[in-house]
């Protein structure tokens, strides 16, 4: 068992991970990515901003995935009722699983799109639309993931 103070250390981190990467993903599109189509409207100097932008948060992003991964991992040693990450055998345990499922495919999702971005496709309307898409799935399984941990920590308090 941690003690108590590393054990607040991990959390603090788990959640400092988990709202710069949903975080960035509500500034881009509530934001970031209307500013620019209201200033600059649709073109090359909008892609050229939101691509410089993109390029700039995805070390970051991808840090934050590495960071959950590992605090998570400390975490779910320290749960009691933890099982594995895919292993649904009650309520928590169930719900915890498809948290998991969810931030394996926003790991997907964030990678398709920050590799996608480097490509000539991305500067076509088809290709613009399709990164926006993908930006407000990744939004989705992001506040998806935020329910299912509120469910889960009123689930271990009752326990």
């Amino acid at each position: 068992m941690l003690n108590p103070t590393v054990h607040g250390l991990v959390i603090f981190l788990h959640d400092l991970f988990t709202v710069t990467w949903i975080g960035a993903l509500v500034f881009m599109v509530l934001f970031l990515l209307p500013a620019l189509r209201s200033v600059l409207g649709p073109g090359p100097q909008m892609l050229k901003l939101a691509t410089e932008v993109q390029r700039r948060l995805s070390p970051i992003v991808y840090v934050c995935m590495a960071g959950l991964l590992v605090t998570g991992l400390v975490l779910a040693r320290q749960s009691g009722q933890f099982q594995g990450p895919l292993r649904a055998v009650d309520g928590y345990t169930t719900l915890m699983a498809i948290k998991h499922v969810l931030v394996v495919a926003m790991v997907v999702v964030g990678v398709v799109r920050s590799r996608a971005v480097a490509t000539e496709r991305w500067a076509t309307r088809q290709g613009q639309r399709l990164g926006t898409g993908l930006l407000l799935l990744n939004l989705g399984l992001g506040v998806g993931v935020l329910l299912l941990s509120g469910l889960l920590a009123a689930l271990q308090e009752t326990v």
